[in-house]
């Protein structure tokens, strides 16, 4: 039986989720930002917080985890690349293992780029990718301690992961992603669609997330440096795949369109 996930905007453009095993009574809470939230959403659906899911130690990450491990006696479980990091860890994880929420089973990915230490929890069966800062819907984290490479590899793991997995990222940055990825790839008719559809969601107050991974693979830049129309735009037809990657971010960190 697949989780149950609820969506929880905070802050100015955060997203927290839960996540219920139905069949075990399991609640996680991805990285919780704020934790007054969490616990109205927790009454509201009369469900016992078991777990705090941490990607990476950023304070819109984690600033809530004392005060829920403090109100509900909950597990912490995050990154072991960046455990010193984690307020409240319990469980540190690491690339390649398997951790389970009540009767679902995440599989661990080490995703370093925009932190040292960042993982991303990956449930198959219920075709949900917690991904943290890593992924965006049309756009990837800033590379604050990480290099090009280091992230071009972790967006290259979650990329192969199929293409109906739902993928939740931590914000709303869908819009301004789309106004900058039609920039460098403007013949992709699929993303001139998506970037429209995006706009009338938006217009409504709508989230864009989660996206699907099949979308992100077809229209997201950061999944892309081997486009011909990205390589043609940028002038690096014959570069790798790292430097495309690397200069599309660095475009990306100056665009104010």
């Amino acid at each position: 039986m697949p989780l149950d996930i609820v969506q929880i905007p905070v802050l100015n453009d955060n997203y927290v989720y839960l996540a219920h095993d139905p069949a075990t009574g399991a609640t996680g809470v991805v990285d919780p930002a704020v934790h007054e939230p969490v616990l109205a959403e927790l009454r509201k659906r009369g469900w016992t917080l078991t777990h705090i899911l941490n990607t990476h130690h950023h304070p819109d990450h984690v600033g809530g985890n004392l005060a829920l491990k403090e109100a509900t006696g909950c597990q912490i479980v995050g990154p072991q690349a960046d455990a010193d990091r984690i307020p409240g860890i319990d469980v540190a994880l690491k690339d390649g293992e398997t951790w389970r929420l009540g009767g679902e089973a995440a599989r661990i990915f080490d995703v370093p780029g925009h932190t040292r230490g960042h993982i991303a929890f990956w449930f198959a069966n219920s075709n949900a990718l917690f991904c943290g800062d890593t992924l965006f819907a049309l756009g990837c984290g800033r590379l604050f301690e990480g290099t090009p490479s280091q992230m071009w590899a972790s967006l290259s793991k979650l990329g192969a992961l199929p293409d109906d997995t739902r993928v939740y990222c931590a914000h709303e940055y869908t819009e301004s992603n789309a106004r900058f990825a039609v920039t460098v790839e403007p013949d992709n008719a699929v993303l001139t669609a998506r970037y429209a559809a995006i706009r009338a969601v938006r217009a409504k107050g709508e989230p864009t997330v989660p996206s699907l991974l099949g979308e992100e693979k077809a229209t997201n830049p950061f999944l892309r440096p081997m486009s011909a129309n990205l390589r043609a735009t940028l002038g690096l037809a014959d570069a790798d795949d790292v430097a495309v990657f690397a200069e599309t971010r660095r475009r990306k960190d100056s665009f104010r369109g």
